[in-house]
């Protein structure tokens, strides 16, 4: 009963099922017996890193099962769903990504559906993109226009994240690769606070693509480049001044994080109220710039929305199951025009300062009530659904036909006709009923699509009959399907705004919708979220672990002939590695360390499956600017690495190799020295490093004292494949 219990909410009106409320404050204190807890929900994550995400829904009273469970009430995943995983859903259950959602989240996708549309409705209606181009099919366009623009570029891989393979050139002939990236036209007159640029990180929730419902969070974060700006052609190779991404600046010497979580203006992040509260100081009209940020996001999510919607008709039975959270970019120039940079899927939710803790959790709690989870048994719900299909079938199997409409009394049907004229079907009562259900429980979020206007400023891009979006696929023919012959867009706007509709010119007080305008809503400070460390929640076992018991354990296995398997050295070498990530992060970092890391990134690449390039920082960059982008190499490397890594779980314990717990409980508290000594010793003992660097991994004897020393040795290509095949030994058991 949603009535008498605070973590539950009344489902749309005539549905009898409640949907779970989130609140921030269970992260601190759980609550006993939640209703998710006495209904035994559950929750699948799927390849992505949302340590956040996991202590939310538990401690919500949600538990979290295994991939293969077909019985669960949400899934998260960090990647795109395939086909099965979409037909296969339940109406009661969510899924936090829609079909084909690659065709806003790609950068070649978005770019390629924008340009349709801009050649469909006119550049000036979409000129928030910067112009951009896909090599190597247009590399001679990007010629000719770098004769007329001059440059810098900016050049990206068509499919990447947290800035990795990012760099900028003056001249398209400085492009490094031969493989299929996208270059887009540098904005070189960004707006900059105290000297240094900036961009933004929006958070924007579509629950439906029809009706089309865009919800924006009330705050975003503003992410600053570590070093000041300075648009001069000598300083284009400092990623740590021309990007804000803070992946690539955490690493910088002189980044700068809050460690208070009240501060929203404090170190090189604040959030977007901050931001506009600062250029409303200085006279700025900020109602205008988020007015034309809405703008941006509308009319992005409208020019990628086809393929979307025919995805959507193909493989989800259930259209109400998938929602999607997207993370627009967007970048603010000196004249305050806004430009849309790229948009993310599955936004990074890590959290690594108290703002971060604090403005994520509020973002997620509301995502996840807004969206509207059932609150069910998902066992239960499973085995009442299919009861009710089987029970179907025979009804249809014994059904007898009634009276047609065309036999019916003329009286009646003509009473029925006037009623459709003026009434909705239950289709449409349901979408209207879910709409202002979503609406009352949206939280921090702005819904900006439908609004009281917006028939009036986006209609031109909708098809006038089914209401959907109608721009074309550039590759190819129109995907939407052509037998939708209700427009549901249309329908949801006359009845959540009757009065816009009927008097030309009408314009609905905002205020009558919320207490505050939309506008005034992005410029009020953040007064809900969680404060507290997350790791502090998340503790393991108060037991002190005997490390120098465990660790000459294993020495004395690995002694006596036993070696790691390939997943404990990979986990050995992964921890290590970010060992040294941390001691290159450091202020005074020795640059000699930092040599030994660029020689070994240098070689790295050929031991991971996924393309990894390496580009050797400038010389003409200081110290902590060469180490920062070192460090943010590593990163990227390790990132890999470790995902790799994922594929190599030992399961069960092999015949000759270190015991598998035993291992992990090395692991849990092993010192950079510690790894050192044992992948030192796996390395001397087999005279390759195969178990951690793959098969092109060094092979021979060891020189230098220690791995790090050893790391540019070890993955030299210097030695021929002969020797190496002479000298490994990996293959073969030590008898001490």
């Amino acid at each position: 009963n949603a009535i008498n219990n605070e973590w539950l909410l009344n489902g749309p009106n005539g549905s009898k099922m409640p949907v779970l409320r989130f609140k921030c404050s269970a992260l601190a204190t759980p609550p006993e017996n939640p209703p998710a807890k006495q209904l035994h929900m559950t929750y699948k994550i799927f390849q992505t890193d949302t340590k956040l995400i996991n202590l939310l829904l538990q401690s919500h009273g949600l538990m979290e099962v295994p991939m293969n469970e077909t019985d669960f009430n949400i899934l998260w995943m960090g990647s795109h769903p395939k086909p099965d995983i979409l037909r296969n859903l339940m109406p009661y259950q969510k899924i936090n990504h829609f079909p084909r959602s690659y065709e806003i989240t790609r950068k070649d996708r978005l770019y390629k559906n924008i340009e349709a549309m801009q050649r469909s409705k006119g550049l000036r209606n979409l000129d928030f993109i910067p112009q951009t181009f896909l090599l190597p099919t247009e590399a001679r366009e990007l010629i000719s226009a770098h004769f007329r623009y001059r440059g810098p570029w900016i050049v990206k891989p068509k499919a990447s994240s947290r800035g990795r393979g990012i760099y900028i050139v003056n001249n398209p002939e400085k492009i490094l690769t031969d493989e299929s990236v996208i270059v887009a036209q540098y904005i070189n007159n960004p707006l900059l606070i105290d000297g240094h640029k900036c961009d933004l990180r929006l958070y924007v929730v579509v629950t439906n693509y029809d009706p089309l419902l865009i919800y924006l969070y009330e705050e975003g974060l503003v992410r600053f480049a570590a070093v000041k700006y300075d648009g001069g052609s000598e300083y284009v190779w400092n990623p740590c001044m021309h990007l804000c991404n803070y992946s690539i600046n955490k690493f910088h010497v002189d980044y700068v994080k809050s460690e208070d979580p009240d501060a929203e203006d404090v170190g090189h992040k604040w959030t977007l109220s901050a931001l506009l509260r600062h250029l409303r100081s200085m006279g700025q009209d900020t109602e205008s710039l988020m007015q034309r940020i809405e703008d941006i996001i509308i009319k992005s999510i409208l020019a990628t929305a086809s393929g979307i919607v025919s995805g959507l008709k193909q493989f989800v039975k259930y259209p109400e199951t998938c929602f999607e959270l997207f993370g627009f970019d967007i970048l603010i120039d000196d004249m305050l025009k806004p430009w849309l940079l790229e948009v993310n899927l599955t936004p990074s939710l890590g959290c690594d300062s108290p703002l971060d803790v604090r403005l994520k959790s509020a973002l997620i709690t509301d995502l996840l009530t807004l969206v509207g989870i059932a609150a069910v048994d998902p066992i239960l719900r499973s085995q009442n659904l299919n009861r009710a299909a089987i029970n179907s079938d025979k009804k249809i199997i014994n059904y007898r036909r009634v009276q047609s409409a065309e036999t019916l009394p003329q009286e009646r049907k003509n009473i029925r006709n006037n009623k459709s004229k003026v009434s909705l079907n239950l289709e449409q009562q349901r979408i209207v009923a879910s709409a202002k259900a979503q609406f009352e429980r949206r939280g921090g979020f702005v819904r900006i699509f439908p609004s009281p206007k917006s028939w009036e400023l986006y209609s031109q891009y909708l098809d006038p009959i089914t209401g959907a979006p109608m721009i074309s696929d550039p590759l190819g023919p129109r995907r939407l399907l052509q037998h939708i012959n209700t427009n549901h867009n249309l329908m949801l706007h006359e009845q959540l705004f009757p009065a816009a509709n009927r008097i030309t010119g009408y314009i609905v007080s905002e205020v009558i919708l919320d207490r505050l305008s939309r506008y005034e809503r992005y410029e009020r400070a953040l007064v809900k979220g969680h404060k507290q460390s997350l790791d502090r929640m998340n503790n393991k076992e108060n037991v002190t672990i005997d490390v120098h018991k465990y660790k000459s354990q294993v020495l004395q296995l690995m002694q006596e002939g036993n070696k790691l398997s390939s997943g404990e050295a990979r986990r050995a070498f992964g921890l290590y590695l970010g060992y040294i990530l941390r001691k290159i992060s450091q202020p005074n970092v020795d640059p000699g360390c930092c040599d030994l890391v660029m020689k070994f990134l240098q070689h790295s690449s050929c031991s991971l499956r996924t393309p990894f390039l390496f580009t050797l920082p400038c010389s003409k960059l200081s110290d902590k600017d060469r180490a920062a982008i070192t460090a943010k190499q590593l990163s990227d490397f390790l990132h890999l690495y470790n995902r790799e890594t994922d594929l190599y779980e030992d399961t069960v314990d092999r015949s000759h190799t270190v015991p598998n717990k035993l291992f992990q409980k090395f692991l849990a508290a092993a010192s950079e020295q510690d790894l050192d000594d044992v992948l030192i010793l796996q390395t001397r003992l087999y005279k390759c490093t195969h178990s951690f660097l793959g098969r092109s991994g060094f092979a021979g004897n060891l020189r230098g004292a220690n791995l790090l020393g050893s790391l540019p040795h070890i993955t030299s290509r210097v030695y021929s494949n002969a020797a190496a095949t002479e000298q490994c030994r990996c293959n073969n058991s030590i008898n001490r």
